[in-house]
């Protein structure tokens, strides 16, 4: 059912965003593939880069995320696009943008993050 797969992977986007804010790198390393792609405003990220952001504690204060919706791309995978406020520590402006990420279930149970990309909203 569509419903489900959207709150399971919107479950597991959501355990990335509180890796940042909670500045965890190890959390934040295991929900991403080795092969994590990252693409940003500001480059490409592999998941090294991605996960090392936080070497120096949370990037992010806090965050809320809205207008989810999922697309089943196989049994396996899905693609899930959602809206994000935030704001970033050390910030007073709270930011907007809209992310799509690719999750693949695993063998094991679980999903692991494939792919992410952001794309900053026009204020």
């Amino acid at each position: 059912m569509q419903v489900d797969l959207l709150n399971e992977v919107l479950e597991q986007e959501t355990r990335v965003w509180q890796a940042l804010v909670s500045g965890d790198g190890a959390a934040d390393a295991a929900l991403l593939s080795p092969d994590f792609l990252g693409v940003y405003s500001d480059g490409f990220a592999g998941r090294d880069a991605h996960a090392g952001q936080l070497a120096d504690g949370p990037t992010v204060a806090s965050f809320e995320l809205s207008d989810a919706r999922v697309i089943d791309l196989s049994p396996e995978c899905a693609m899930l696009s959602y809206a994000a406020r935030f704001r970033r520590v050390g910030r007073d402006r709270e930011e907007r943008m809209f992310v799509s990420s690719i999750w693949r279930r695993q063998a094991a149970g679980g999903w692991i993050n494939l792919f992410s990309q952001d794309t900053p909203a026009v204020e």
